[in-house]
Formats: C-alpha cells, structure tokens, sequence
C-alpha cells in the first residue's frame, strides 16, 4: 500500500499554495457522505492552503463567495437533457476555471471529469477520492438510464489519468485495485473520512432542548431505540432492516431518519414495508412521517423523511440505544462516525469499510454477510442476512450497561483515529506525493 511521505503539514503553507476542491455537495446542499467530507475537509485545509471550492447547484453569494467557493447550474441548454449530460455541462465549465491551481481534488464522478479534463487543459495533477465506485452500484442504472453508462466513463477515464487516487478505506482500495486493475497500487491511497468531534457530541443529560426535539418528533426517550440514518437508495440496505425490525421486541422503537430516494420504485417499497411493520406492531398501518401521535408513535415506528438540523440529528441519536448500518455497499461510513461520536454502539454489515469503524464486540457489532460479486452486493442468503443483523440488535439491547459501554468506546475510538486534522494532513502528504512526481 501506498504510505505517502510523513513530513508535517505546516511545510506547504510556507509557499503559496493553491488547491482547487471540486464536488457535486457543499452546504447548504449536502445530502451525502462525500458533501460532509468536502465541507469538513476543505475548513481544515485552509489553514495551510489557498482552497477554492467549485460545487453545484448555482452561484453562491456573501460568505460563500467570499470564502472562494464558486457554485454553477446546468447549462440552459442542457436542462432537459438526461442528468448525466447537465453534469459534463458543469464538469467543463469547472475545468475552464481552475487555472491557476497547484492541485485539482475531485469527489464523486460528478465532478471528476471537471478534474480530469482541467489537469489536462492547465498541466495540474489531478487527486481523485473515491467515496463510492459507479461499477459497484449498478442499480443506478435505475435513476441514470443510460446516464449511467457516462458516468461510469467518466469515472473510469479520471482514475486512469489521476496522479493519485484517495481511497477512504482500507477496503475501498481493494475494490479499486480489483475494479480498475490497469491502476498502479503506489497512486493509491488510504486516507479515512473524519468527524467533526466538537459537533457530534451527546448533549447533558436532561437537556430540555434535546428532550423537546425527540419528544416533538414521537420518540419516547424512555423506551430503547434502534436508530437509522441515511439516504433511500439501494447500497444503504433499509428494506433488510426494515424486515429484521419485525423481529425485535415490540417495546423496541424504530427511529427511520430516512429520505431523498433514488427512485419512486424504492420509496413505494420502503412505504409498503413501513406500513406492514407498523400493522406488525399494532398501529394502524400508515405511512405518515414523524410527530407525536399517530400510526407512528402507536407502533413504535417513527420516521422522520426530512433532513434534520445536527443539533435536532444529535438529540436524537443521544436518544436511541443503538445506531445501525445494514449497508450491502459503504466504503467507510461518516454515518457510523457520528452515531460513535455521540456515545452510540454501531451495528453494522461487515462490508466494504465498516469493519474499519466499528470494532467488532468493542464500539459495536458487525454482521456478517456473503455477498453477490455482480457488483449489486445483494446477500446471497436474504433471509440469512435479515436474521443475523436482527439478533445482532437483540444481543445489542439486551445489555443496556455493555451498549452504554460500547458507546463511550466508539466515542474514544473516533477521538484517536477520526479526527479532521489527522485526515487534512494526510491529504496533503498525497499532495506532496503527486507534486514531486
């Protein structure tokens, strides 16, 4: 594996030194993994770097602008056209703007044909993370149409002709190497995803904002709770869930903070499991979202579709007993280095860079999966999987001082290894690395 040069990070902000951070997500719009990491990762840097962040979703004004960070819309002449070709429109836009940078830094394949196509106009070396890889998730076949066959080019095309590649796990390098193996494996690097440690912290006990929150939201703070986080979409694996919850004691609540589906189809599916595990439980059967009363509340099947405010996300994670990822696809997970950072035990598939997080029997426990090399990741045995991460949570409730104990663990562990300062120093080891080729 590739280990980039130690040397401390303070040596590049000696010099002017430009990088150019280019991503589909930055806040206000973020609604994934690799937003978080963008916006987190390029706070850090700046305080070594000249950073110009280039992102989607329009131009930005006041504070943004002011902070070098530059937002485009789809051509208007490409505005009807499949999704995939508004995003190349961006791509070129970014590209023709980065001149002048030291270092372009792509995420996602969004945005790596910006990357890709501005090192090659302007002669900069091109870093790609990779949050996910487009081979690995073919059911966005799905929502792309034959938008997916282009953005697997464009994914392909930028990592072949990265000078360096950012893997965020161990595990993620691996299917790198195994999904582009023309890659030299010295361009490929481990660099873990951080976590805000002074933003995701659990409030004091009592707090009587935090109660309010959870309480507004349906959630008895009396009752333990499985809590879920992430976005509707095949690789984060909630209809397994959904199907293991049926088995756990009915005083159990089930807290969904679940939204933004990839498609109609998978919300219709998610609905209709929903509803099924409401009646299961003795509600009514409905699929209202979350607050006080209601199918919800009586079943002890909360969910919540929009996204939350951190604070009201820490509340009520604090609130729950256990966090689970029943992921068939995450090449890390910043969604289970929140949950530990707030004192939460982790259940977790044991996929992708999850056994990286979560310290099996330690912060958590992992559940194990075989899994289908279609590049789906679907469990070959459903009912297996269902079953396993279902007693996986009942082995995890039934002991409230060990999850307790497992939770400060988490907590501790995301302290030593997760922290933004760590990552933002690695990366720029990366730099270095690709600079001095």
């Amino acid at each position: 594996m590739s280990t980039p040069a130690s040397s401390p990070a303070s040596t590049l902000s000696s010099d002017p030194f430009r990088v150019d951070l280019l991503t589909r997500e930055y806040p206000p719009h973020v609604y994934g993994g690799a937003g978080v990491h963008v916006a987190e990762l390029s706070a850090v840097l700046r305080r070594h770097a000249d950073v110009r962040v280039r992102c989607f979703d329009g131009p930005r004004a006041g504070d943004d602008a002011e902070a070098g960070v530059t937002g485009y819309g789809v051509p208007a002449e490409l505005a009807a056209a499949n999704p995939a070709l508004g995003t190349f429109g961006v791509d070129l836009a970014m590209a023709q703007d980065v001149g002048g940078a030291d270092v372009l830094h792509s995420h996602t394949w969004y945005a790596n044909l910006a990357g890709h196509v501005g090192g090659l106009l302007h002669g900069v070396p091109h870093v790609v993370t990779a949050h996910s890889l487009e081979p690995l998730r073919p059911w966005k076949a799905e929502q792309l149409g034959g938008g997916y066959a282009l953005s697997s080019w464009a994914e392909r095309t930028a990592y072949l002709g990265a000078a360096g590649v950012i893997a965020v796990s161990a595990g993620m390098r691996a299917d790198i190497l195994r999904v582009y193996p023309e890659l030299d494996p010295e361009r490929v690097h481990v660099v873990h995803n951080g976590i805000d440690l002074a933003g995701w912290r659990r409030p004091a006990d009592g707090d009587p904002a935090a109660e309010r929150v959870v309480r507004e939201l349906g959630i008895d703070p009396e009752r333990p709770a499985v809590v879920f986080v992430g976005r509707i979409t095949r690789q984060k694996g909630l209809p397994y869930l959904l199907r293991a919850a049926a088995r756990l004691p009915r005083e159990v609540q089930v807290v969904l903070c679940a939204g933004a589906p990839d498609t109609e189809e998978l919300m219709a599916e998610v609905r209709g499991l929903v509803a099924d595990l409401r009646r299961a439980r003795g509600g009514t059967g409905g699929t209202d979202v979350a607050g006080p009363g209601g199918s919800g509340a009586e079943a002890g099947v909360v969910w919540i579709e929009q996204m939350l405010p951190r604070p009201d996300l820490v509340a009520v994670l604090a609130a729950s007993t256990v966090f689970v990822c029943p992921s068939v696809y995450e090449p890390l997970g910043i969604v289970n280095l929140e949950a530990m950072a707030v004192g939460l035990p982790v259940v977790g598939t044991a996929t992708g860079g999850i056994p990286e997080v979560v310290d099996d029997g330690v912060t958590g426990a992992l559940v194990p999966i075989e899994q289908a090399d279609d590049g789906t990741g679907t469990p070959l045995d459903r009912e297996q999987f269902v079953a396993d991460l279902a007693a996986a949570l009942e082995r995890v409730l039934a002991d409230p001082a060990r999850a307790t104990a497992m939770g400060e663990a988490g907590r501790r562990r995301a302290e030593e290894l997760f922290s933004w300062e760590a990552v933002a120093e690695r990366t720029l080891d990366v730099y270095r690395t690709v600079l001095a080729d």
